[in-house]
């Protein structure tokens, strides 16, 4: 870049700082800062664009238009050239503006006699805040040493925003951000509700100092932190050793070769000639990076940019001194913010979380495993909350309906705090009946078991009235892990999990992995379609070492006690009938070692794909129990992934075809005497599980805090009549049965 241009823009940040470092209200700065760059490049028109809401831009101060118009002018983003540069986070530089696609006339403005538009996103790290605006009567393009230029002020500008340099009062003046209610619409991770205070994973890095007076020590203080980062990378690199994960050498070289990129390095120097200082350099070249993500649909290029914005992350850091560790106090009732995070990480926080928002995740993720577990809500696919909330912040989290409220005003919090009174009077009355048995008016008895992972899951097996453990998931304690368990390790857990049951019956289900849980050493497949490829019984049967391993485990764990070991995601009999071989084959071992055996050993499945119910009649006399697993049955029997909203919510369990479908599997087991159990959020919802029971099923295993409502709907409902009214139903040609079953409810249901 020319010197003159750096001198120039130096001479123009240098003004600009020392506007906004006078005492003048939000208004008066931005009316001084569009005279400064119309004035400094040479333009007959300088306008700034404000975001009022996520989708309307407003104009907020002028140098060149007509003066009424500011705070009148208002287009959504999208509209006209300065919601196309919103829009799309990209300049447009166009000679003739109003022959320019998707030119918007704003007669108000009086900007038909300016010829020559160049509009550049006021944007940080990947939010858009609005747009910066210079036009000339002239028709000519602006040089590429003027746009980027144009793009530092715009930088500036919005680290500004986020300080609320421009915040005034009166009508029309810009509010504070981070201070007005929000509401975000994300997806249901976990039901329940919560109210507490924001406490962010990651808090973020705020630069305070856009604006540098001198160029060579910006540019020292940039090399010598990434001097740091690069020492830091091979650090991590030399000493993960030979046995290293292949994946995780693959990323940290991912690492090293950007931290080592001369162009990127380049870039922020060149950022810091104009005049920025070194953060604010590295932030706005991260700015850049997250639009790009946005943009690119190729998911190895999205990774790669992810890795970038990862390593911008730790330069920040390193140049602010604001590390993770802030000092920030952990508030009362805490809820947890994060883009995404793994199991390792959650389980450090503890059962101190109220609840837990993320601006990525799956329904099927870790953290959801792990909320379940501790029966605390959380709301996934939360986006751009991390943009909004501060550490503090009141929040409400709606995990039924999967909303969140952040800094909400008070008619929405006393109505939410009175959903929540609701809730705990009826967990009351539940506790009343947790001794009693889950039995019908008309006498059929319904055994309701828990699903666990974790061994704090398991004072709830008491408390809850749960008969036993249905579904004991070990991935978590291979999850949770940056190796490989040792088979020491998970005979003790599973040891102190039969423990803490006191007697009562444990399912431990083998290691699910696969789809959306992903060992952190084990190299991930990259498949297209993870949910229906290489995984749970699959890779258990690929890799017989981990499985032989955790087999042993079990029956060493089980000590001369009954043991019950399932099978996951079983597709055909063959699969299954290996399997327990293999297990077999393990009880044999253990015995010629001399070791104890258990006293019983039961081996069962899980029926999670429609094939399994059409299986050969010898496995489901060969299978010792059986048990749906509702959640990946539901979404193979409908072809509708459980990850996609669009789909999902489409299909309703009580659908006629899939209750027909239960009800096939419920008499295959009768004729083969074989226990049949139903396993998934489903069975924790009361209606549901009602309904099932209606059907035959006698074993529904759930999450412990569904355990009362299911049981207090149970022994308030005749089952046998609710039969009558779903069979009804189903001869009416009716799509599915829930219409009846309510409106039988809602007039007594007994």
């Amino acid at each position: 870049m020319a010197e003159r241009s750096e001198s120039e823009s130096r001479k123009l940040l240098g003004r600009l700082r020392e506007t906004l470092a006078e005492d003048s209200a939000g208004q008066e700065r931005l009316d001084r800062i569009t005279h400064l760059i119309a004035d400094s490049m040479g333009t007959d028109v300088c306008s700034i664009y404000l975001f009022r809401d996520a989708d309307t831009l407003e104009l907020c101060a002028t140098e060149g238009l007509n003066p009424e118009s500011v705070h009148q002018t208002r287009m959504r983003i999208g509209e006209g050239l300065v919601g196309r540069v919103a829009r799309t986070k990209r300049a447009v530089n166009t000679p003739d503006a109003p022959s320019a696609k998707g030119f918007r006339f704003m007669p108000e403005t009086g900007e038909e006699i300016f010829s020559s538009f160049l509009g550049v996103p006021v944007q940080r790290l990947g939010e858009s805040l609005g747009v910066l605006v210079v036009q000339s009567k002239d028709a000519r393009a602006y040089s590429e040493d003027e746009v980027y230029a144009l793009e530092v002020v715009a930088m500036v500008l919005a680290e500004m925003t986020e300080l609320g340099a421009f915040v005034g009062d009166g009508e029309g003046a810009m509010q504070a951000r981070h201070t007005q209610q929000a509401m975000f619409r994300g997806s249901t991770g976990q039901e329940g509700a919560a109210e507490g205070r924001v406490y962010l994973h990651e808090p973020r890095v705020v630069v305070t100092n856009p604006i540098s007076d001198d160029p060579h020590e910006e540019l020292r203080r940039l090399q010598d932190a990434m001097d740091s980062l690069r020492s830091s990378v091979d650090e991590m690199l030399g000493a993960m050793g030979r046995g290293a994960d292949k994946e995780q050498v693959k990323v940290l070289e991912a690492y090293r070769m950007f931290a080592n990129s001369r162009s990127w390095v380049r870039r922020m120097e060149e950022d810091i000639a104009l005049g920025l200082s070194a953060e604010a350099a590295v932030e706005k070249e991260q700015s850049a990076t997250r639009a790009r993500m946005e943009r690119v649909p190729d998911a190895y290029l999205r990774e790669r940019l992810h890795d970038l914005d990862d390593l911008s992350n730790r330069l920040l850091r390193l140049l602010t001194g604001q590390g993770s560790d802030t000092g920030a106090e952990v508030p009362e009732n805490p809820i947890l913010i994060a883009r995404n995070i793994g199991p390792g990480e959650l389980l450090d926080y503890g059962k101190k979380l109220r609840g837990i928002v993320l601006e990525e995740g799956s329904v099927g993720s870790h953290a959801a495993i792990v909320a379940r577990a501790w029966a605390i809500p959380l709301v996934i696919n939360a986006k751009r909350i991390l943009t909004e909330a501060l550490n503090g912040d009141p929040i409400l989290v709606d995990g039924d309906q999967g909303i969140v409220h952040l800094r909400p005003e008070d008619t929405v919090a006393t109505a939410f705090r009175d959903k929540i009174a609701m809730q705990t009077q009826a967990q009351a009355r539940y506790a009343s009946i947790r001794d009693k048995p889950a039995v019908s008016t008309c006498g059929y008895e319904v055994a309701l078991h828990m699903n666990a992972g974790l061994m704090a899951d398991l004072p709830s097996l008491e408390s809850s009235g749960a008969e036993g453990v249905g579904l004991f998931r070990t991935e978590l304690q291979f999850l949770t892990r940056a190796s490989v368990p040792k088979r020491s390790e998970l005979a003790a857990i599973y040891g102190s999990v039969m423990d803490a049951a006191k007697g009562k019956p444990v399912v431990f289900r083998t290691l699910d992995i696969g789809s959306d849980k992903v060992l952190p050493y084990m190299k991930p497949q990259d498949e297209p379609n993870p949910a229906m490829g290489w995984r749970a019984i699959r890779v258990g049967l690929d890799k017989r070492g981990v499985m032989r391993m955790q087999l042993q485990a079990l029956i060493r764990a089980a000590n001369g006690r009954p043991l019950k070991v399932m099978f996951p995601f079983i597709a055909q009999f063959d699969e299954f009938r290996d399997a327990r071989q293999q297990l077999h084959d393990e009880l044999a071992r253990e015995e010629k070692l001399g070791h104890v055996l258990p006293s019983d050993v039961q081996i069962g499945a899980m029926l999670e794909t429609p094939s399994l119910g059409f299986a050969p009649r010898q496995f489901f006399e060969m299978a010792d129990f059986i048990s749906i697993g509702g959640n990946d049955l539901k979404q193979f029997f409908f072809a509708a992934d459980r990850e996609n909203e669009r789909v999902r919510k489409r299909y309703d369990t009580l659908n006629v075809s899939f209750l027909t479908f239960i009800e096939q599997i419920v008499n295959r087991c009768k004729e083969s005497v074989t226990p049949l159990s139903f396993c998934g959020e489903d069975a924790g919802r009361p209606i549901e599980a009602l309904c099932f029971a209606a059907m035959g099923m006698d074993t529904l295993s759930m999450r412990p805090a569904s355990i009362g409502p299911v049981k207090s709907l149970i022994r308030r409902s005749d089952v046998s009549k609710l039969r009558d009214v779903i069979d009804e139903a189903r001869g009416s040609g009716a799509q599915s049965v829930r219409p009846a079953v309510m409106e039988w409810l809602t007039g007594g249901g007994s």
